[in-house]
């Protein structure tokens, strides 16, 4: 049986960050779904689809890679394409509580998926989607932090 993995997030925009986690996980897993959430509790910069496309773009040479959109429960979505586990990122200490607590959750509701926690490449520890929108928005480099697709796209929205 393949091992599939579920690697969520809102991705607004993906970053280097995130794309460090997917390319390491597509290593590990024999399939891996890029899942952008539709978060009712965020205001995002880009739509879905547009998230959507930028991931596409960005992770079309990792054959094993696919992206997808998903509202509604992770673990729903994870038994619907038959995965067995969440793939997530840590930079921080500060992250783990607050992944601890959606990891138990998760358990509670189906424990046939496990959560994988990758640690996040030193260089992108201090890196988050909000950062790099706050220094795209007052026109500061974010070419080390960013594809360039997505440079362009941010660039687009705040209109540089």
């Amino acid at each position: 049986m393949a091992s599939i993995a579920v690697c969520p997030g809102s991705f607004d925009p993906i970053t280097y960050g995130h794309l460090d986690i997917i390319r390491r996980g597509a290593k590990v897993f024999d399939k891996v779904y890029v899942v952008v959430l539709n978060n009712s509790a965020k205001h995002p910069l880009f739509s879905v689809s547009e998230r959507i496309d930028l991931i596409k773009e960005v992770t079309k040479e990792f054959p094993n890679v696919l992206v997808d959109e998903f509202s509604g429960l992770l673990v729903d979505y994870a038994k619907s394409v038959n995965a067995t586990a969440i793939l997530r990122g840590l930079r921080a200490v500060s992250d783990f509580e607050y992944e601890m607590q959606i990891t138990s959750m998760n358990r509670y509701l189906n424990d046939h998926v496990e959560t994988f926690f990758m640690m996040t490449n030193n260089q992108y520890s201090f890196l988050s989607s909000s950062i790099v929108k706050e220094v795209a928005k007052y026109n500061g480099d974010i070419s080390a932090l960013v594809p360039p697709v997505v440079e362009r796209e941010l660039k687009k929205k705040y209109g540089k």
